[in-house]
């Protein structure tokens, strides 16, 4: 990886890494590791230390840890290490943790990665949701680049939380009277009332390194930066408004979910609508007073704002060309078609889990 990277500079510092604190400084961590531990370490960049000595500090608190050393563990010994009167401008112990766990490779880059995407193919819901699973795995074993899939289906679909209550979410008589289908994905969250051709929905799979160190709150404007850029460009401003519900000055256009798998792999996904039928989704989903009653809003149809009246019509096809073109422009993927072997992976599994009432109905 172009973050662990042999050099003949200083006293052959044989690791280096570097971190970009947002709206802030530059942390560069050059280490000598020997051993599995780090016999040396020396932090720099363009950020404030006071008094002159704490980088010695910090330096020295470094030295001895093991080369498998957690995030938060860094972070610790960082913290512990400083003297009482230390103040650092434009970083802190967390940008310190980030930059040594790069130069040990253990959390990486968007341009560490070859990035692929996989343009939208309608599959039935069930193998959408399926399909999450497998590919978040893949990449987690390396079987896989790390992948942006723009979904596609025709059916009219719910795809509601791993940890939500079906009965509460679902009017499940309403959802047989309007042909909804309704699936369980494996990923937290809320309920996703989603008609074909209504709704922009992707799903990005990437190794877990690459959040290294970020609570879910700051993962989730991270892994969707690209996005933003995206809907800018179709004159739509778009926010995070915590945790994760995407949001501009005429209301919420959608949300995101994430699923972090034991082997290494990180699902993030988001839905947003494009020109939603609000009367149809409250009959079918059970919006309640609770869900809204930190929203200062009297109506759950006010709590969506479609892409298609914000982009002035701008036809859902060409939104998905632009998000496409906006992730290849900055991380430099490149368009991929789907391998039988995966998508039978994914058929079997949709078969097996996500089409099964038993998993569907997990928390009734």
């Amino acid at each position: 990886m172009s973050n662990i990277v042999n050099s003949n500079r200083g006293p052959a510092f044989t690791h280096h890494g570097e971190y970009k604190v947002p709206g802030g400084k530059l942390v560069v961590a050059d280490l000598v590791v020997d051993g599995g531990r780090i016999e040396q370490a020396m932090i720099n960049g363009d950020f404030f230390l006071e008094p002159d000595e704490a980088l010695a500090d910090i330096n020295h608190a470094l030295t001895g840890l093991a080369a498998d050393v957690s995030h938060s563990k860094l972070v610790k010994a960082v913290e512990a290490g400083l003297r009482e009167d230390a103040v650092m401008f434009g970083f802190d112990a967390h940008a310190v943790a980030t930059a040594v766990r790069r130069a040990l490779g253990h959390s990486t880059t968007w341009a560490d990665h070859e990035w692929e995407i996989l343009e939208p193919v309608a599959y039935p819901i069930s193998w959408n949701t399926a399909l999450d699973e497998v590919l978040t795995r893949q990449v987690a074993a390396g079987k896989r680049k790390p992948t942006l899939r723009l979904w596609e289906w025709n059916e009219p679909a719910v795809v509601i939380g791993s940890f939500q209550s079906l009965s509460n979410e679902v009017d499940v008589e309403a959802a047989e009277r309007h042909g909804v289908t309704v699936v369980r994905r494996i990923s937290g969250g809320g309920a996703m009332f989603m008609e074909s051709g209504n709704c922009v929905t992707y799903s990005l799979t990437v190794p877990a390194t690459l959040v290294d160190g970020m609570s879910f709150a700051d993962s989730y404007p991270f892994l969707d930066a690209w996005v933003m850029e995206a809907l800018s460009e179709l004159g739509v401003e778009a926010r995070y408004v915590p945790l994760n519900d995407i949001a501009t000055e005429q209301g919420k256009i959608g949300g995101a979910a994430q699923k972090r798998l034991a082997g290494g792999g990180l699902l993030h996904h988001v839905t947003m609508s494009y020109d939603i039928d609000a009367e149809k989704m409250m009959e079918v989903l059970r919006i309640g007073r609770e869900k809204i009653s930190d929203k200062g809003i009297a109506s759950a149809k006010k709590r969506v704002d479609p892409l298609k009246r914000q982009t002035g019509n701008t036809a859902r096809e060409d939104i998905l060309e632009v998000m496409m073109s906006a992730f290849e422009r900055k991380y430099g993927a490149r368009r991929v078609h789907l391998d039988e072997e995966t998508l039978a992976e994914a058929r079997s599994l949709a078969e097996q889990k996500f089409q099964d009432p038993e998993w569907t109905a997990r928390l009734p």
